[in-house]
């Protein structure tokens, strides 16, 4: 008894440039294993024709009309959430590789592959196994760390519980002033300015004005 053949992978085409969209269509039907369901030149046909025919795997140029690929992911996604987005593109920038990771893509495959590397990066695509050309495997490492350090909130600001004329103090102890000096440029009492100053060194919890110019100095040079 024979047995039946594999249901052959669901594949969207989304490319605006049509040359190309109908190569890669007519290079994907030699394989038995895929068929391509559809083809969109467009962010909004994409979506469209995604949510109609629920493909498995839908190859993505980045540079659309209207919306680029990466813009388009999440939409993508909302509309055939079983699908994984390969996306096939010429773009070898690490934001975009960043962004499309970021976006939910499950690789990013640059459009000089091979018939041989996409048929296999879209077989692998569907057990959600990820594939890169060698040209982006590389950089991958400084792409994730980009979007590390894109999403890292900003350091604390050290002087964020001082009043206004606590860091204008802070600022004037930093140059090198002392409080007489502080006093008369300020128009304030000289003990009014030592009164200041204890109340700045605990708030930041230092023990000298020199602790404190050193703070000052470290953090403009951050």
């Amino acid at each position: 008894m024979n047995e039946a053949a594999p249901t052959p992978i669901r594949v969207l085409v989304v490319d605006d440039h049509t040359l190309f969209r109908r190569g890669l269509i007519a290079l994907l039907s030699t394989q038995p294993q895929l068929q391509v369901v559809g083809e969109a030149a467009d962010a909004s046909a994409a979506e469209r024709l995604a949510a109609e025919l629920q493909p498995q795997v839908i190859l993505l140029d980045n540079h659309l009309p209207g919306a680029s690929g990466v813009q388009a992911l999440p939409a993508l996604k909302a509309a055939a959430p079983q699908a994984q987005v390969l996306m096939l593109t010429m773009s070898e920038s690490e934001q975009d590789l960043g962004a499309a990771l970021r976006g939910g893509a499950c690789g990013y495959l640059l459009k000089t592959a091979d018939n041989a590397e996409l048929t296999q990066a879209i077989e692998r695509a569907t057990r959600g196994v990820s594939s890169f050309s060698s040209e982006m495997a590389g950089k991958l490492a400084s792409a994730f760390r980009q979007e590390t350090e894109a999403a890292a909130p900003p350091p604390p600001d050290p002087f964020a519980g001082l009043s206004p004329r606590e860091r204008e103090i802070l600022d004037l102890i930093a140059r090198g002033d002392s409080n007489k000096l502080i006093a008369r440029q300020l128009g304030i009492a000289e003990t009014t300015v030592k009164i200041h100053v204890q109340h700045l060194l605990r708030k930041l919890n230092l023990e000298s004005r020199v602790q404190a110019a050193v703070l000052v100095t470290q953090q403009r040079g951050a």
